[in-house]
């Protein structure tokens, strides 16, 4: 029996994209390195819904983030292609933040996370510790 992509001559693209274990660890390395901060994700979900939101407010909605901090998360995470600054050239200057398009797509990927996060099975087994004996469960 022929597989199906044999017949309609193309090659199913997850097969291709990550040959290799080391392959798929370094786009894992890239993507969390894309996420990697306190901040990241808290602000990228202010920004989830095609919310535009102005530097300020940001600031109000993510308290315990210092100016300099939030500023860093937002320009590395623009320089990645995952947020886009607006500026209008006022007085006073008004600086507003949104998703990409892509950007935006990763909302999915960030609610499957939380689903896989909230289905965490209690541990009844000790967990093994660096020295090889069991640590009591959580």
């Amino acid at each position: 029996m022929t597989r199906t992509d044999e017949n309609v001559r193309y090659s199913p693209k997850s097969k291709d994209r990550y040959p290799t274990p080391s392959a798929g660890a370094a786009g894992v390395e890239n993507v969390l390195r894309m996420l990697e901060g306190r901040w990241k994700l808290v602000i990228l979900f202010h920004l989830f819904g095609g919310k535009v939101l102005r530097f300020s407010e940001l600031e109000r909605q993510t308290p315990g983030i210092s100016q300099k901090m939030l500023i860093q998360q937002l320009r590395q995470m623009e320089a990645d292609g995952i947020v886009r600054r607006i500026v209008y050239h006022q007085v006073p200057p008004r600086v507003e933040y949104c998703l990409t398009e892509w950007g935006q797509t990763l909302c999915p990927a960030l609610d499957a996370l939380l689903t896989w996060a909230e289905n965490k099975p209690e541990s009844t087994e000790p967990l093994p510790t660096p020295d090889g004996t069991a640590s009591p469960p959580r």
